[in-house]
């Protein structure tokens, strides 16, 4: 199979022997000099390669579905029974104990339809992060485009996400809440739940490939930005003069995106919601590129 370098060199001979035995004299001129050279100008992402290998991307999603749960007598139940017990601990905490405000919906609901998309980014920003070093066998003896690994682990999640929509259609229905026009753009955030994820996962599992401690760091960093994200609370409580500021939380704008499609009400603060987006979209550009820069060395350093 013909494969290209995510990072070609060129290649060029200075001079060419006409008898292999002339070849093989050091210091003859006629010796077959070849120079290898670095890319000069943009790294070039080559996405066309993904579609190439598109068979091995569909194996090893399968892969991943199937052994997320390998050896679990729940099996895929904690799909379901993370979020429900979650929004049980919070409403009982926040909602009935701080009696925080829910924007005028139930409690268990409001924080349900914000902790879908902040599993699936958790979720998947781990499995990204530790998805090139986990595959360092795989990668040191075939060749394919690394970016498949990070996307595996987003595919992965996206599976798990499905099941759990299904558990926020039943609140749904319990607290009779009837979606509204905005349920059309659901889609859209999760999407830019799915971009966050690979934003910041580019940077940190090629970071993690040099410096393992990004791994061990990781648990922390989620839980602190866990509480910098509107999930238990409103991003209306936050005074107006410091949204611009929060909303520098790229999550912040998902969450509550996603949240308002489900729920309706009023609609969230756009400038606070453009500010998040423009630093998604910066962490997902900076970090394809700094991955593809770097991916070449990552077997040579697992």
């Amino acid at each position: 199979m013909k494969t290209e370098l995510a990072n070609p060199v060129t290649v060029r001979n200075k001079a060419s022997a006409s008898d292999p035995s002339e070849a093989a004299v050091p210091d003859s001129d006629s010796v077959a000099i070849r120079v290898i050279e670095p890319a000069r100008g943009w790294i070039k992402l080559n996405l066309g390669e993904l579609w190439r290998y598109r068979d091995l991307f569909m194996l090893l999603i399968w892969r991943d579905v199937a052994a997320r749960y390998r050896q679990s007598v729940v099996g895929y139940g904690w799909a379901v029974i993370k979020p429900v017990l979650s929004t049980v601990i919070f409403t009982f905490i926040f909602g009935k104990v701080a009696g925080l405000p829910s924007d005028g919906v139930p409690y268990p609901i409001f924080s349900l339809a914000a902790l879908l998309p902040w599993m699936f980014f958790s979720g998947a920003l781990a499995g990204i992060t530790s998805s090139v070093v986990g595959s360092g066998g795989l990668l040191s003896k075939v060749y394919f485009p690394r970016l498949i690994l990070p996307l595996v682990s987003v595919a992965a999640g996206l599976a798990e996400l499905g099941i759990q929509a299904l558990i926020l259609g039943c609140f749904m229905l319990w607290y009779r809440i009837a979606p509204g026009w905005p349920l059309a753009l659901a889609p859209v955030f999760i999407l830019m739940a799915v971009v966050t994820a690979l934003g910041f996962g580019f940077w940190l599992t090629a970071l993690n490939v040099k410096y393992r401690d990004v791994g061990m760091a990781l648990p922390f960093f989620l839980q602190a930005l866990m509480w910098m994200c509107p999930i238990v609370y409103s991003s209306r409580m936050v005074p107006e003069k410091w949204r611009g500021l929060y909303g520098l939380n790229p999550m912040v704008g998902v969450i509550e995106g996603f949240r308002w499609s489900i729920l309706g009400g009023a609609p969230p603060d756009w400038g606070m919601m453009f500010v998040s987006f423009s630093v998604v979209a910066a962490l997902f550009v900076g970090g394809l590129y700094y991955f593809r820069k770097v991916e070449m060395t990552f077997a040579d350093v697992i």
